[in-house]
């Protein structure tokens, strides 16, 4: 015999429409449907691992690596695109190839132009030093002519001029032209040749000549004599 008793609550969702779900049994299904996604996720073999930024690195300094050994060795600047030896180019080797090269045309022309400077500065530095010392000269032969005539005995002057030639010495300054010494025309200026054979000697020395780190400030000025 048919159970036709009528529910309490005709109107009722569950009662009216097949397919309605309870919320007890809704939040059943999620804790389900969750369950099983997690466990076909730990079944699953990952696609790929996260991005390894050393990883990335390392190939970047490979790449970089092999773009300066792919150099020409008779053009140092020229840089083969070629980088990974495939036999293809593709745009971003292109690229890093001129950048590199860019690189060290730029990285070369800042050496030089160092290296230029360096010098043009040290030039600079030795004319003033020489104009300087042309000035002091005249101050050095006095005391030398004070010196022949015994004037630069013990005393303040005597001082003075030790100190002035230890300043100037300190600065490579080198007097040179002394009597007896061999002659020679690129460093010495004659004003009267006393000599009669071939070998020419400094017979008297009338100037001293000087000199500034190697480099000629004055000629000394000499009488040339034969060999004692």
């Amino acid at each position: 015999m048919a159970n036709n008793q009528m529910p309490e609550d005709p109107g009722a969702p569950e009662n009216t429409d097949e397919e309605f779900i309870s919320p007890d049994k809704a939040e059943s299904l999620a804790d389900e449907a969750a369950d099983a996604a997690a466990t076909e996720a730990e079944d699953a073999d990952p696609l790929a691992d996260p991005l390894d930024d050393e990883a990335l690195d390392a190939e970047i300094s490979e790449a970089l690596s092999d773009i300066e050994a792919g150099a020409d060795p008779e053009n140092p600047n020229r840089v083969d695109p070629d980088a990974d030896g495939d036999g293809a180019v593709s745009d971003i080797e292109l690229q890093l190839a001129e950048r590199t090269e860019d690189l060290q045309r730029i990285t070369a022309e800042y050496a030089n132009y160092r290296r230029r400077t360096e010098r043009e500065r040290a030039e600079i530095a030795d004319l003033a030093k020489a104009k300087f010392a042309d000035k002091l000269l005249p101050l050095l032969d006095d005391l030398e002519l004070a010196k022949q005539h015994g004037d630069l005995g013990e005393g303040p002057l005597k001082a003075f001029s030790d100190k002035l030639h230890n300043v100037l010495e300190g600065q490579k300054l080198t007097a040179f032209g002394a009597e007896g010494e061999t002659f020679d025309p690129e460093i010495h200026e004659a004003v009267q040749d006393l000599s009669s054979g071939d070998e020419k000697v400094i017979g008297t020395v009338l100037r001293k000549g000087y000199s500034l780190g190697g480099k000629l400030i004055r000629n000394a000025m000499v009488i040339i004599a034969d060999p004692a």
